[in-house]
């Protein structure tokens, strides 16, 4: 994606993130309940410790360090979505989960979360959110890109509560499935070089 906005033909347009439109995607509650996104980047000590403030200034100290941790995706020029990408390695926590620990020794990246405005969703948002990511990813060397998204055999499940993403969007972003090593949480990825432009 050259580290510039990619305009989806739906209405939105994706970028990636600056703190401003991080911080209006996330609102006044910080995301789900004040994580701010630092779920996977942190100890379960540290993640609950900090939540609110503490989560909130540690995603910002790393945007003020320049580094670009996701997307953000604009519509009427208001921050609408939100989707976390970055080396897996930069989420420590996945590794200590029995669930999604590593399947192998490959260099992965990893998307870790989403966020919707709920006036957006079921418009395919979260898919044009991963396309973007993976352009992201690619242009920044990696080669395989994961997730771990919800597979719930619920006809409603609370969009809030999937903050990893649905399996039906990364399917229609072109990942499969590689494991499963519980019911309802698949491993997904996708191989970069078999993207288009």
């Amino acid at each position: 994606m050259s580290e510039s906005a990619s305009k989806t033909g739906t209405g939105f347009d994706i970028r990636p993130a600056d703190w401003c439109g991080f911080e209006a995607v996330m609102g006044e509650k910080g995301g789900c309940g004040g994580c701010w996104c630092m779920l996977w980047r942190l100890p379960k000590k540290d993640m609950d410790a900090g939540m609110g403030d503490g989560n909130r200034l540690a995603m910002k100290s790393l945007f003020d360090s320049g580094h670009v941790p996701g997307l953000v995706a604009w519509h009427a020029g208001e921050a609408v979505g939100w989707i976390q990408v970055d080396e897996r390695s930069a989420f420590p926590r996945l590794d200590s989960s029995r669930v999604l620990k590593p399947l192998d020794d490959q260099p992965v990246w990893s998307v870790s979360c989403f966020l919707v405005d709920k006036r957006f969703r079921k418009k395919r948002l979260s898919v044009k959110l991963l396309e973007a990511a993976c352009r992201l990813a690619r242009d920044r060397g990696a080669t395989i890109l994961e997730g771990y998204p919800v597979d719930s055999p619920k006809k409603s499940y609370p969009a809030v509560y999937a903050w990893t993403g649905f399996i039906g969007a990364f399917r229609d972003a072109g990942f499969e499935e590689v494991a499963r090593r519980s019911e309802t949480r698949p491993i997904m990825r996708k191989r970069l070089n078999e993207i288009d432009e």
